[in-house]
């Protein structure tokens, strides 16, 4: 009885070990496309600030886990309430009421405010519902819109991601690494 046990603790450890190796493959390349973001930040020596609602400081955090990012990371604003949105990255209220937290608009809006605010050369904001409820027809979960702001241009990129709150944060987190790269390389300065 006691050698069952044993096998099926083994089966079930083969079982774990190649469900978490994808997670251990996935967690090393954000964990270089993060530092990768800091080195070109540095190289350039730009400074940048998160302004977060759905990932709640997720995105900051990921880059105050590199080393010497203290360079470069001005603040990281999480905005979770409207209120917040207003008071510290002077989102407009008319632009909350006319087109809501979850939008283009009060995206664009709060990566301007995070640059100004922070003092910062680059900015990165996201905004969207990361479930499982609060979704609508119009406005699903997964639903998150992400703004870069560099040199008084502004990105928002739409995306529709799926799976659950943790991992339609993680999603959220890496596409705005992402765009950040994809904004650093698109600009001459």
């Amino acid at each position: 009885m006691r050698s069952e046990c044993v096998h099926l603790d083994a089966e079930t450890e083969a079982v774990q070990e190649q469900e978490t190796k994808p997670k251990r493959e996935q967690t090393a390349s954000l964990e270089k496309l993060v530092a990768s973001c800091v080195k070109h930040l540095k190289k350039r020596g730009l400074t940048i600030a998160t302004a977060e609602s759905c990932t709640g400081g997720l995105l900051a955090g990921k880059l105050v886990d590199i080393p010497g990012v203290s360079e470069v990371f001005q603040e990281g604003y999480v905005t979770y309430s409207n209120k917040a949105k207003r008071k510290l990255l002077n989102v407009r209220k008319s632009t909350l009421k006319k087109y809501g937290a979850v939008s283009r608009q009060t995206a664009r809006e709060m990566a301007i405010g995070a640059v100004f605010e922070a003092n910062a050369d680059i900015s990165l904001s996201v905004t969207g519902i990361a479930g499982p409820d609060g979704g609508t027809e119009e406005i699903p979960v997964g639903l998150v819109f992400i703004a870069c702001c560099l040199n008084d241009k502004v990105t928002v990129k739409e995306y529709h991601f799926e799976g659950d709150r943790a991992a339609v944060r993680a999603q959220a987190v890496e596409s705005a690494l992402r765009l950040l790269k994809k904004t650093m390389a698109e600009s001459k300065e």
